[in-house]
C-alpha cells in the first residue's frame, strides 16, 4: 500500500510494539533482580581454620583470598578455593601484639595492634611485615582501619578529652600522620569506638563514615581532610552500649549496629539507618530483635534488602532493609566478610568459618 509517495508496512507497528514491551521487559527484569531479595531461610557453617586465636579482623585480598590477624601475634590468609591455611606470627621485641584491624591495597597488607604501644604493619621486602608506625601512651587504642584507594588510607582509635586518634597515610601506607584534635570535631569526654569487628569505619568514593562509642558518628566528604559530627538518635544507657559496626550498600544506604555486649538483650537504641548518606540518622527495628551484635554487612546484589550481623550472640538475618531480623544460626562469630551473594567468611573465638546461605 502506498501512501502520499510512502510506502506502509502495516506489520511496522506490531514490531515496534513488540520491541518495546522487549525493551522494558529487560529493564524490568534488571530492575527487579538487583532489588529482589534473596530470602534466606538457612545457613549451611563450615570450619575452615581453627587455632587458640581469637580473630577479629578478616579481609578478602582478592576473589581467591581472605587475609586475617588476630591475638598472640597470628596473622595468615586462606586460599578460599582449596581452604588451604598459611599462618605466620609476629613478635616486636618479647611482645605477641593483639590484631584487630587490617586492610590493603592493590600490593600491600596492613595490620594494626590495639593497645600501647600500638603497632602498625605493612608488606615488606620479601614478604616480611615491616613497622611503619607506633604509638605509645596510657590511652592508646586502635580500633579499625581501611584504603580509599591504593595510596590513601585511614586508622582510628580511643582518645580522650573529647579528639578520637585518627592517623591517615597518602604514600600508600609507608608513612602515617595522626590528625591534631583542633582539626577533628569537639565531642563530649573520652571518646573511642569498639574494637570488634574491624568496621568502626566505612569508604565509598572519597566519603568516609567513623561509628564511635558516643552517640555520635564522624562524616569527612574528602578523604579525611576535614571532618563534622553528626548526631545520631541512639541514646546510651548501659556500659559499653552503642554502634559497632556500620555498612553501607552504597553512598545513601547506610546501616549500624550494636547493642551492650555486657547485657546483651537490649534491643534499644542498638540499630540505625540512613537514606541520605549518613546526613540524618533515625532507629530502626527499635525494641526488636537482634539485641547484641558486633558486626553487620549487607549482602551484595540484594539491593540493599538483605543483611546479616553477627556476633558471639548468633548469626541474624533482615530481608527487608534491617526493619525486621530473625535469628538463624546460634553460632557465634566476631565478624564477617561476603565473598559473593550467597557466600561469606566469619571468624569468631578460635576459628573462621565458611558460611553458605539459603
Amino acid at each position: 500500500m502506498f501512501y502520499h509517495g510512502f510506502q506502509l508496512n502495516l506489520n511496522e507497528p506490531y514490531r515496534m510494539v513488540k520491541r518495546i514491551v522487549v525493551i522494558a521487559v529487560l529493564v524490568a527484569l534488571g530492575c527487579s533482580s538487583k532489588e529482589k531479595s534473596f530470602n534466606y531461610s538457612e545457613v549451611e557453617i563450615a570450619t575452615v581454620f581453627s587455632d587458640s586465636v581469637s580473630i577479629r579482623a578478616i579481609e578478602f585480598l582478592d576473589d581467591n583470598t581472605l587475609a586475617f590477624a588476630g591475638n598472640n601475634g597470628v596473622y595468615g590468609s586462606i586460599d578460599v578455593r582449596t581452604n588451604t591455611v598459611r599462618t605466620n606470627v609476629q613478635k616486636f621485641d618479647s611482645i605477641l601484639p593483639e590484631f584487630r584491624a587490617i586492610a590493603h591495597t592493590k600490593n600491600d597488607f596492613f595490620m594494626l595492634s590495639v593497645a600501647s604501644p600500638a603497632l602498625l604493619y605493612k608488606t615488606g621486602e620479601k614478604g616480611k611485615m615491616e613497622l611503619v608506625y607506633s604509638e605509645e601512651g596510657e590511652d592508646v587504642f586502635y580500633d579499625s582501619m581501611k584504603f580509599w584507594n591504593d595510596r590513601e588510607g585511614i586508622a582510628i582509635g580511643d582518645g580522650a578529652d573529647g579528639c578520637l586518634s585518627i592517623i591517615v597515610t597518602g604514600d600508600g601506607g609507608k608513612n602515617w600522620m595522626k590528625i591534631p584534635c583542633d582539626s577533628l570535631p569537639s565531642l563530649y569526654g573520652a571518646v573511642g569506638a569498639y574494637a570488634a569487628s574491624n568496621t568502626n569505619i566505612e569508604i565509598i568514593g572519597d566519603k568516609c563514615w567513623i561509628v564511635t562509642s558516643m552517640e555520635d558518628l564522624l562524616f569527612s566528604g574528602d578523604k579525611g581532610k576535614t571532618w563534622t559530627a553528626i548526631k545520631t538518635p541512639i541514646q546510651i544507657t548501659e556500659l559499653f552500649q552503642g554502634i559497632y559496626s556500620i555498612d553501607f550498600y552504597d553512598e545513601n544506604l547506610g546501616y549500624g549496629i550494636g547493642g551492650s555486649f555486657k547485657v546483651t538483650d537490649v534491643k534499644e537504641s542498638n540499630k540505625i539507618s540512613t537514606s541520605d548518606g549518613g546526613k540524618t540518622w533515625k532507629l530502626i527495628a527499635e525494641g526488636q530483635e537482634p539485641g547484641y551484635k558486633s558486626c553487620v554487612q549487607f549482602i551484595p546484589n540484594s539491593g540493599g534488602k538483605d543483611m546479616v550481623a553477627v556476633g558471639f550472640t548468633g548469626i541474624s538475618y533482615s530481608n527487608d532493609g534491617g526493619h525486621t531480623w530473625k535469628s538463624i544460626s546460634e553460632e557465634g562469630f566476631y565478624t564477617i566478610r561476603f565473598l559473593n551473594s550467597s557466600t561469606a567468611y566469619a571468624a569468631g573465638k578460635n576459628k573462621i568459618a565458611r558460611l553458605v546461605f539459603k
